[in-house]
């Protein structure tokens, strides 16, 4: 991930580069796991937002990604799939589809206590989202295997 902070001519970081800078270690602290020692999985991710073009450069392209935008990473037994927004609703992991229903032991949100329903259907993981405040950009859900997720 390459950050733009730059320093005004005095030397000085802006006030909005400090807030989005402290907002991301905010979300570290909690979601780090998701991120720190894992491995892009087998599927990069899902959803119904599409990018009209691919590659370096695409500031002029708007997407607005929803909380069925979902990017994967994984680390041994563990696999993370962040919605790229709130969910209120159930929704479902189809990447996840080919598994037998034994095979996922639990599902969990990063930094929240509340217990996650889910269940293996043949379309994929059904996720039934705990009540989870708005506002972070991406919300990381723990799903435990009994064995390695394959990358």
């Amino acid at each position: 991930l390459c950050l733009n902070v730059g320093p005004r001519p005095d030397g000085v970081i802006p006030d909005p580069a400090k807030n989005l800078l402290a907002g991301i270690g905010q979300w570290l602290a909690v979601n780090g796991e998701a991120i720190y020692g894992t491995t892009p999985w087998m599927v990069y991710g899902e959803g119904p937002t599409q990018m009209v073009k691919a590659g370096y450069f695409m500031e002029d392209q708007e997407v607005t990604y929803t909380a069925k935008d979902i990017r994967f990473t994984a680390k041994g037994d563990y696999l993370y799939a962040f919605t790229l927004g709130c969910p209120r609703d159930m929704f479902t992991i189809e990447s996840l589809r080919f598994l037998y229903p034994s095979e996922i032991k639990s599902v969990q949100v990063l930094g929240f206590e509340a217990p996650v329903k889910w269940s293996m259907e043949p379309e994929g993981l059904k996720i039934y989202p705990p009540d989870l405040p708005k506002g972070e950009p991406a919300y990381a859900f723990k799903i435990v295997r009994d064995h390695p997720f394959r990358v």
